[in-house]
């Protein structure tokens, strides 16, 4: 995917396009030498890490040549995230992360060096076609806690897993897990977690 972005994006005259994983990131909050980072909201790495990413990301980093800007000390300025439509949790994360750019990559990529245009000089661009879902997206039911709890639940870990992972008692983790349970209006656990990663929030 960061191959792919990085050679689209290459083509452009004023991008210079570099492609970062996660697991090359340094510190949080730096993407080399870009004035944008563009990440893939499907990507685990984001998944997990867009509260310590605010204003960066791991994917396509791009900087503009045409006006003469070098990038700066290497703090990516902006994120432009790349989400599917029917995923208002991803797209609530991505604002929560102080993203400037929502882009649909389920439709034509030429949509992409546009959004990166605006985000680089301070504005914000939200495809059209996720529009509705950017409103709705603040309907998300569960808070920064039981988001947490229900990720690692949905990672696989136990009551007593989550618990010494957030430091939580156990008897915390089942009433998170309740109320969970309750505000998706799932069945039960699996059920949450389904409901929940179909709306993009795990």
């Amino acid at each position: 995917m960061r191959s792919a972005l990085a050679a689209l994006l290459g083509n452009e005259p004023d991008f210079e396009v570099t492609d970062v994983g996660w697991h090359q990131m340094g510190e949080p909050g730096r993407c080399p030498g870009s004035q944008v980072c563009v990440v893939d909201a499907d990507c685990p790495g984001w998944r997990r890490h867009a509260d310590r990413y605010a204003g960066a990301g791991a994917g396509a980093g791009v900087r503009r040549r045409a006006d003469g800007a070098d990038g700066g000390d290497g703090v990516c300025s902006a994120v432009i995230v790349l989400t599917s439509s029917g995923k208002p949790g991803s797209l609530r994360r991505a604002y929560a992360a102080d993203a400037l750019g929502f882009v649909n990559k389920d439709r034509s990529a030429d949509r992409l060096p546009a959004a990166i245009r605006r985000v680089a000089e301070g504005k914000r661009f939200v495809d059209e076609s996720l529009a509705v879902e950017f409103l709705q997206a603040a309907d998300m039911p569960l808070t920064p806690r039981e988001l947490s709890v229900l990720s690692l639940s949905a990672e696989g870990a136990s009551v007593t897993e989550i618990a010494r992972s957030l430091h939580l008692c156990n008897g915390t983790v089942r009433n998170y897990l309740a109320a969970i349970t309750r505000k998706t209006g799932a069945r039960n656990r699996v059920d949450a977690i389904r409901i929940s990663r179909f709306a993009g929030w795990v």
